[in-house]
C-alpha cells in the first residue's frame, strides 16, 4: 500500500466522519424488524451511526422508537424505509397453490391473510422527517422530489440504497447526498429499484463498489458481505468512504435475535446462505433453510408479489420463531454470516474498527 493510496482513503472516510459526527465510519443497516433501539444507540454511543428500518411501523411505532433510542444517546441516527412497489398483479389461483405449499410448513393459510394492510408510507414519510434523524435513507428506489426538497430543507441528508451503476447514477441525479452500494452479498432483501430485475442483476460488491465510486461525486458506503476487518479494509481500498453493517451485528447482545437465528449465523459459510423470494415475495438473502430450498423446486408454486407472499408466510414465519424452528424461519443473513461475533455491539464495533485501521495504516513489508 502506497502512501498516497493511504492518504487518499484516510483523507475520505475522515471527511465522512467529519459530515455526520463519527468517530469511525462504520454505520448499522436498518434491518426491518432486527433493528432494536438498544442496538441502534449502542452502535451510536460507540462512535458509528444507529438506523432504524421502519418498513413495518406506522407512525406512532416509529416515534416511540426514536424516543427510546433518544433517550440513551445524542448519537447519529439513520431512518429507513422501503419505496412502493406498483400495485402486485393477484392470481387467485397462484395464491391458494402458495397457500396450499405453505400449509405444509406451518399453520393453515386462509384467503383473506394475503390482503393484511401494509403502513401507509407518505404517513411513514411525514413520521421520520417529524424524528429530524441525521439521515433518511432509501431502498428500492427514490423518494418523490417533494420528499427530498423537504429533507434538504431540514438539513436531512438522503441515502440512496442501490445495487447497479443505473440507479446509482439515478439516484445521486434525483439528490442523494450519499450512494449505499449493495452488494449481492448482503443479508436480507435486495434493494434492486424494480423487483423483477433483482435476480437478474446481482453484482458481487467488490465489482460494484469501485464502479459506482467511478462514476459518481457524491460519497459511497459499502453494504454486504462486511463483517470482519478484512472486509472494511478492502471496501475503504475501494473507493467506500464508510462501510454498512447488517449480519455481523446479528448476533450481537443488544440485536435480541432468536437463538436458533444466531446459531444458524454463527455456522453458515458463504454457501449456505440462499437469495429466495419465498418469505416476502420480493428477493432476500437468507440462511438456506429446509423451506428456502424446498421453495426452489420445480414442482413447488412460484412466490407471491411483495407483500402478498408476506403476508402469506406470516403466520409460518411467527410460528417458527416462537418455536425457535430455523427450517421454517425468516433468517435472513449475508454471506460472510460467519464472522459475525457476540457480545456487545460496543465493544464488537470498537474492535472492528481499531484492526481496520492497523490494515490500512501498516506498511508492505
Amino acid at each position: 500500500m502506497t502512501s498516497r493510496s493511504y492518504t487518499s482513503t484516510n483523507a475520505r472516510w475522515q471527511s465522512f466522519c467529519n459530515t455526520y459526527q463519527l468517530q469511525f465510519p462504520i454505520l448499522m443497516a436498518p434491518m426491518a424488524g432486527a433493528c432494536p433501539p438498544a442496538l441502534a444507540s449502542a452502535i451510536s454511543n460507540a462512535g458509528g451511526m444507529g438506523a432504524c428500518g421502519a418498513l413495518l411501523m406506522n407512525t406512532d411505532e416509529i416515534a416511540d422508537w426514536v424516543n427510546e433510542f433518544r433517550s440513551t444517546t445524542n448519537g447519529p441516527l439513520q431512518l429507513n424505509t422501503w419505496i412502493p412497489d406498483p400495485e402486485p398483479k393477484r392470481n387467485a389461483v397462484s395464491e391458494h397453490q402458495v397457500r396450499e405449499f405453505l400449509n405444509q410448513w406451518g399453520p393453515n393459510v386462509d384467503a383473506d391473510q394475503a390482503d393484511a394492510l401494509q403502513p401507509d408510507f407518505n404517513a411513514q414519510c411525514d413520521a421520520m422527517l417529524a424524528a429530524n434523524p441525521t439521515v433518511i435513507s432509501s431502498i428500492m428506489g427514490l423518494y418523490p422530489e417533494d420528499r427530498v426538497q423537504q429533507m434538504k430543507q431540514q438539513d436531512i441528508h438522503w441515502f440512496a440504497t442501490v445495487t447497479t451503476v443505473s440507479e446509482a447514477l439515478q439516484a445521486e441525479s434525483a439528490g442523494a447526498d450519499v450512494i449505499v452500494a449493495q452488494g449481492m452479498e448482503a443479508g436480507g432483501h435486495r434493494g434492486a429499484f424494480n423487483a423483477n430485475e433483482a435476480s437478474e442483476a446481482l453484482i458481487g460488491l467488490f465489482s460494484l463498489l469501485p464502479a459506482i465510486v467511478d462514476n459518481v461525486k457524491v460519497p459511497v458506503v459499502a453494504t454486504g458481505g462486511i463483517a470482519d476487518a478484512r472486509q472494511v479494509a478492502a471496501a475503504m481500498m475501494l473507493g467506500a468512504s464508510a462501510v454498512q453493517i447488517g449480519t455481523g451485528l446479528l448476533r450481537t447482545n443488544e440485536a435480541g435475535v432468536n437463538s436458533a437465528w444466531a446459531n444458524a449465523i454463527d455456522s453458515a459459510n458463504p454457501e449456505d446462505t440462499i437469495t429466495t423470494r419465498a418469505y416476502s415475495g420480493r428477493l432476500g438473502r437468507s440462511i438456506k433453510t429446509r423451506y428456502a430450498q424446498a421453495s426452489a423446486a420445480p414442482d413447488s408454486p412460484q412466490p407471491a408479489p411483495y407483500p402478498i407472499q408476506r403476508n402469506l408466510t406470516r403466520k409460518m414465519r411467527a410460528a417458527a420463531t416462537k418455536n425457535n424452528a430455523i427450517d421454517c424461519m425468516q433468517a435472513w443473513a449475508g454471506q460472510s454470516a460467519r464472522y459475525a461475533k457476540a457480545g456487545a455491539a460496543t465493544n464488537i464495533v470498537e474492535d472492528l474498527w481499531r484492526a481496520s485501521y492497523k490494515l490500512l495504516v501498516q506498511t508492505p513489508s
